[in-house]
């Protein structure tokens, strides 16, 4: 029946729940903050500065040493340590990279 094929066909409808109430789908997506930006405000709110460009591209390395060596929870846990031991993030990358050639 080419009626039932067209229906099967087309995409089905998004969930209206997965969008703010009152607000399409497309525009709640455009309205959350962009990493760095969320990362600013979380900075802000803890009472720090946000990292600079190179720390996060640090960071980013290590959470993947740190994934690829373990475990994904590897990753998260290995930035909080970073934080934790004081340490800059290519230090704690460097000590990261030295546990993973074990």
């Amino acid at each position: 029946n080419p009626r039932e094929t067209a229906s099967m066909s087309e995409t089905p409808a998004t969930d209206p729940s997965d969008a703010s109430p009152g607000v399409a789908p497309d525009a709640a997506a455009d309205a959350r903050p962009t990493g760095p930006d969320w990362v600013a405000a979380f900075a802000a709110a803890l009472g720090t500065t946000p990292p600079t460009s190179e720390e996060i591209e640090e960071l980013l390395s290590l959470a993947g040493t740190a994934a690829h060596a373990s475990e994904r929870l590897a990753a998260p846990l290995a930035c909080w340590l970073v934080g934790r031991a004081g340490t800059s993030p290519a230090e704690a990358h460097a000590v990261a990279r030295g546990i993973d050639a074990r």
